[in-house]
């Protein structure tokens, strides 16, 4: 049997993370049907908290990740290496200050960051060739800005992995790893930033950190009081 405060659990990831939906239509949405990349929970909040109204995104790797960065950033560039896939992006979506890209060769994949020469805030690691998008990735980002790795567990049974962590490693970054679960999946996984030791990226909101999904202290005071009686 299970207990009410453990079924209180359960009904928290299924309408508040939207979990159950994400897993059953195999699409990375959050509760409003909103675009969430596959990035874990956690990396996925502390990341909404930020300001990139004025920041420039390049993306290793195109998907429903695009659509969330272009909703917040001032300029979203993407690569995709399929056809199949860049085709149903580029019909999924319209937004103005997305630029998808398609590079099947490697070669051309692992540079496109350099295509226009200009720095970007942030740098997304999240599709192939990791080791050489890493090295790429340093060269092309902001004094002040961050790359992200997904899938960064991987380290355990990759060499690309393996050698992309150590590269940006030795690049003098500041490792942030969030664990946990994601979008889709029922198993964890972990997402890790590197910033750069100037990182300076403003929060949204006057108050960082806000209340994130399912927080007590979210609610008003006779919603807490109703809750502690309920599930203490």
């Amino acid at each position: 049997m299970f207990s009410r405060k453990f079924a209180k659990f359960i009904e928290i990831w299924q309408k508040d993370f939207a979990i159950e939906r994400s897993m059953d239509k195999k699409i990375s949405l959050d509760r409003d049907g909103n675009p969430l990349p596959w990035y874990t929970y956690p990396a996925i909040e502390y990341l909404s908290e930020l300001d990139y109204r004025q920041k420039k995104i390049f993306e290793f790797g195109c998907g429903n990740s695009s659509a969330f960065w272009a909703q917040r950033a001032l300029k979203v560039t993407s690569i995709e290496d399929n056809p199949k896939w860049f085709a149903k992006w580029q019909q999924d979506f319209k937004q103005n200050n997305l630029d998808i890209r398609l590079r099947e060769e490697a070669a051309a994949y692992q540079n496109a960051i350099a295509e226009d020469n200009e720095l970007y805030d942030v740098i997304i690691i999240d599709g192939k060739y990791r080791k050489e998008c890493a090295i790429s990735a340093i060269k092309y980002l902001a004094p002040n800005g961050m790359i992200i790795l997904d899938d960064s567990d991987r380290i355990t049974n990759s060499a690309d992995y393996a050698a992309a962590i150590q590269i940006l490693q030795n690049a003098d970054l500041i490792q942030i790893d969030f664990h946990g679960f994601c979008p889709m999946n029922c198993y964890t996984k972990t997402t890790s930033l590197f910033l750069r030791r100037q990182f300076d990226f403003k929060p949204l909101s006057a108050r960082q950190p806000s209340c994130g999904l399912g927080n007590l202290w979210s609610m008003s005071r006779k919603q807490r009081k109703t809750f502690y009686k309920d599930f203490a």
